[in-house]
């Protein structure tokens, strides 16, 4: 019995990793280009935000150790800076899947 509650929590973990994973990057682009785009550098390539504090979304993607726990956990605490904004699940989905979207590929590459 207690090697199935076990199973259980490990599954309820892995489903919920899974589902949040599974953002659309089309709506974050949108949601990106509406909202956020006042003040933040959206798009690929660019490196220069409409606001001087406010990091290009590329930027943050390529942060050393950024990752979706990082960015769920940023848009969840407040910031002097930035408005006070409460994202629907599936919005911050959307918003991370997007800004993930945006990091480049480090591996080496053969021949390089």
């Amino acid at each position: 019995m207690q090697w199935f509650k076990g199973s259980l929590i490990v599954l309820a973990i892995a489903l919920a990793q899974t589902a949040h994973a599974q953002g659309d990057v089309k709506s974050g682009s949108d949601y990106a280009e509406a909202v956020c785009a006042e003040c933040h550098a959206v798009k690929k390539g660019e490196r220069v935000s409409p606001h001087e504090r406010a990091p290009a979304f590329e930027l943050v993607a390529n942060a050393r150790g950024m990752s979706e726990m990082a960015l769920r956990v940023w848009f969840q605490s407040p910031h002097p800076s930035m408005p006070n904004l409460t994202l629907r699940d599936r919005t911050a989905d959307d918003l991370v899947a997007y800004i993930m979207s945006l990091k480049q590929d480090r591996r080496p590459r053969n021949g390089s």
